[in-house]
């Protein structure tokens, strides 16, 4: 009988496709993980990595592992349901996101309305959330591209243009539009690798086989609003930030390519059974006015 242990360490083998670091992460000894997972593909009668050198999971442990993600969910999910129905209350609504800035307002307006509801935070990147929505380690996620896996549904919640964002003194300050061949010699400051603004930058350019010339790589898209406007750089800026209260002066260039947009969407993963502090914040997030249409002059 495969124990809940057992499936949870091999989860974390599965996800780093390292023994050491899921032993360090797990604290538990490396040995003694090598030996929970020889017993499990026992177990199944089939091998579930790849040893050949770096350790990788194989078809069959892929297939396992969602299986596993899944089954776990419910169980986790099971919990939180009896805790909620004890408690006579909506519980704790769990949320992931890319960034937590764009979603500053719907969660103000949430709170406002539930102060009692605790939401828990946690960054997460956008590869990451398929997995964290099918294990229901979280109950949604929000993303700035839509993720396209197997058992998650979504809701888009707003379709925004990215446009250019460039120092007011900047040769293109004054046009209404840009092309990606015109900006292709740019320097560019852009997000770290991975960061839904840079893997758009990189979409534009090697759809025109170019490669885009970056000169700094932020975390923090202030940081990057900022190095745009004292003339470090120019970088691709979503139409919502340069809404914002705590936009950096700057010009914004609209970029004349029907792919430079940012579809920002809501997750869940389907057939879960949400609870109502989250069937709550969807729809918050669902309904809350985005406001995409509005322009203004300035990032």
């Amino acid at each position: 009988m495969m124990e809940l242990n057992s499936l949870a360490h091999f989860l974390v083998v599965a996800r780093l496709e390292h023994l050491s670091r899921a032993a360090e992460e797990l604290h538990v000894a490396q040995p003694s993980l090598s030996r929970t997972i020889a017993r499990l593909e026992g177990e199944l009668g089939v091998p579930l990595f790849d040893r050949s050198g770096r350790l990788r999971l194989n078809d069959a442990g892929r297939l396992f592992r969602d299986h596993v993600e899944r089954a776990l969910g419910e169980l986790e999910a099971g919990r939180r349901a009896v805790t909620e129905a004890a408690g006579d209350g909506l519980g704790t609504v769990r949320l992931a996101s890319e960034t937590f800035l764009t979603l500053t307002g719907p969660l103000a307006t949430y709170k406002r309305a539930h102060p009692d509801i605790e939401i828990e935070l946690r960054w997460s990147a956008a590869e990451d959330m398929a997995r964290l929505l099918r294990a229901q380690e979280v109950d949604l996620c929000v993303t700035s591209q839509p993720i396209h896996a197997e058992g998650v549904e979504a809701a888009l919640l707003f379709d925004d243009a990215v446009g250019l964002g460039v120092p007011l003194d900047h040769p293109l300050a004054g046009r209404a539009s840009v092309t990606i061949d015109e900006i292709a010699d740019l320097p560019f400051i852009t997000g770290r690798d991975g960061h839904w603004i840079r893997r758009l930058l990189e979409r534009l350019f090697a759809a025109r086989d170019r490669t885009p010339r970056i000169v700094c790589e932020s975390d923090e898209p202030s940081a990057i609003a900022a190095l745009i406007s004292v003339g470090l750089g120019v970088g691709l800026v979503p139409g919502f930030a340069r809404r914002s209260g705590s936009a950096v002066p700057g010009a914004w260039i609209a970029v004349d390519d029907p792919d430079c947009r940012r579809r920002v969407t809501v997750h869940w993963a389907a057939g879960a059974r949400l609870s109502g502090a989250a069937r709550l914040m969807r729809t918050t997030l669902t309904d809350f006015d985005w406001n995409p249409g509005e322009s203004a002059e300035r990032t």
